[in-house]
């Protein structure tokens, strides 16, 4: 029989050297308050110790957010995780080696959810091959006291494929918006419901606790069914909380819009100052096409969006984001992996599923370094711990990915005008590198599989091909050598004269994509 309890009785069942698995996407669906009263427990009794972490998506908003509750030195013995940037904490604690980290893709630890749930020794897949999760590399390893090998690389079929392997999951901490009586758990009024499901039934696999945050609890059989995403038979402790602090990362404005409950018209969405933000996303939009299904990373690659739905083509692409919703308006910030007006939201785990199996059309992520290999670094900037989320399935298998940033950092300052783009001050970090720090993305993976791979910044576009980058367009108003050559560690392969970018990138009116 579930068991209804407070906050401080939910968490002392978490036991020493227990495994906790927990969830959310930034902020979103996170059970904020389970895992700030586990902090405030370790602070004040100093139990639990040494528990391992493990969690897939980027989760948090900074610090004393999300996870962050528990980086706390001799409460945490492991971590593994999709993402770390949102949690410093954690990051601290792992750069120091005062903790055992691994990095693995976000979409393959949600699969490897399901499969443990199922009994299997973990997830076979392709995806990670040629990055730090390979154990040829790194094998998502973070830091030099993290020993232990939980990737492999197997041979099945003929095709070399990654193993991860399956961990036991004594306890977790899940959210759902409304429990009934019984303990049955809906997600109505969540903005993504992720994969409570298959934690919840892992968990019970291995003989351990299912704790499940709620905002509101209900008389038996007025839930909908339909709406029922966890059964009581998983769940162990249902834990209220006043429903304003459950769901603290959503403008109560927009619940019923996030969760697919309300339409918002897009027309009333901002557009984007002119700068090299939304200078990038402009031409980012010029490659997407009737029909495509398209993915977005966090970030610059956010700006896409925002430029579509002033360009009157919203409509005619689907957006999709890693953490389940399908169509709508992917938000920002820190409820991204919301959108507005979503036509679904599925479990993350089946989002990459389709992910993984090459069903994206087009994939816009970030860059933060590129080397002249091809080769993205987004997952740890020289010490700092930042973490590959979902980076890794989306960039590996989409059927085309630009990788979308500003060509320098650290105070860089641009404008557009009369259709050409002015330089007023370099960013004093150069982003194309001789070899980056960190493979998130192979280059050469991508050259074997012959995906088409390009590099979207402010001033300058370059291709992906067997012999390295290719420049090939340049924004107007930019000096080839001294504004690109000059600012990169590497020459890249200039054929002739780039083709110049479209002058209606630079320019602070409507550029009429619809018309295209």
């Amino acid at each position: 029989m579930v068991r209804f309890m407070t906050l401080e009785e939910a968490v002392a069942l978490v036991k020493d050297n227990d495994t906790l698995v927990t969830e959310g996407f930034i902020r979103n669906t996170f059970p904020e308050q389970l895992s700030k009263a586990l902090g405030e427990r370790f602070q004040k009794t100093g139990s639990p110790k040494n528990l391992t972490l493990l969690y897939a998506a980027g989760t948090g908003a900074g610090v004393g957010t999300g996870p962050d509750h528990l980086g706390k030195e001799g409460l945490l013995r492991r971590v593994i995780a999709g993402h770390w940037n949102l949690s410093p904490s954690l990051g601290k604690l792992a750069v120091e080696n005062k903790i055992e980290a691994y990095n693995l893709p976000q979409g393959t630890i949600a699969q490897l959810y399901r499969d443990t749930a199922a009994g299997k020794v973990g997830t076979v897949t392709h995806v990670g091959l040629g990055t730090f999760v390979d154990p040829r590399l790194d094998g998502g390893k973070l830091n030099s006291v993290t020993k232990e090998d939980i990737v492999e690389v197997v041979t099945l079929g003929g095709r070399e494929q990654l193993l991860y392997k399956a961990h036991p999951m004594n306890i977790c901490f899940l959210r759902g918006t409304y429990a009934d009586e019984k303990g049955n758990i809906s997600l109505e009024k969540e903005p993504v419901t992720l994969g409570g499901v298959s934690i919840a039934q892992a968990v019970r696999r291995n003989g351990g606790t299912v704790i499940v945050q709620v905002g509101g609890v209900v008389k038996a059989g007025t839930l909908n069914a339909k709406q029922v995403r966890i059964p009581h038979i998983y769940v162990d402790v249902v834990v209220q909380v006043p429903f304003a602090e459950h769901m603290g990362e959503v403008d109560p404005s927009m619940i019923e819009a996030h969760a697919g409950n309300r339409p918002v018209p897009t027309g009333s969405l901002p557009p984007l100052p002119l700068d090299e933000r939304k200078i990038i996303g402009r031409r980012g939009a010029f490659d997407l096409v009737p029909d495509a299904v398209v993915n977005l990373g966090i970030g610059l690659p956010e700006a896409i969006a925002s430029v579509a739905n002033e360009e009157g083509i919203g409509e005619y692409m689907t957006l999709t984001v890693e953490a389940g919703p399908v169509g709508g308006v992917p938000c920002g910030g820190s409820i991204f992996g919301a959108s507005i007006d979503p036509e679904c939201i599925l479990d993350q785990a089946y989002q990459f599923d389709f992910y993984d199996g090459g069903g994206l059309d087009l994939a816009y992520l970030g860059l933060a370094e590129c080397d002249q290999e091809g080769n993205i670094n987004v997952s740890k900037m020289g010490p700092r711990v930042t973490g590959c989320g979902g980076f890794i399935n989306i960039t590996q298998n989409a059927k085309r990915v630009f990788f979308c940033g500003s060509f320098t950092a650290k105070g860089l300052k641009v404008r557009a005008a009369d259709g050409k783009l002015i330089i007023e001050q370099e960013g004093s970090v150069k982003k194309f590198l001789k070899k980056v720090n960190h493979i998130t993305f192979s280059g050469k993976y991508a050259v074997q599989v012959g995906q088409p791979v390009f590099y979207l910044t402010e001033r300058a576009v370059f291709e992906l091909k067997k012999d390295g980058l290719h420049l090939i367009e340049v924004a107007p108003g930019i000096d080839i050598d001294k504004d690109i050559l000059a600012q990169m560690e590497f020459k890249p392969v200039v054929s002739g004269i780039p083709k110049l970018m479209d002058p209606r990138i630079f320019t602070d009116k409507i550029m009429g994509l619809a018309k295209k």
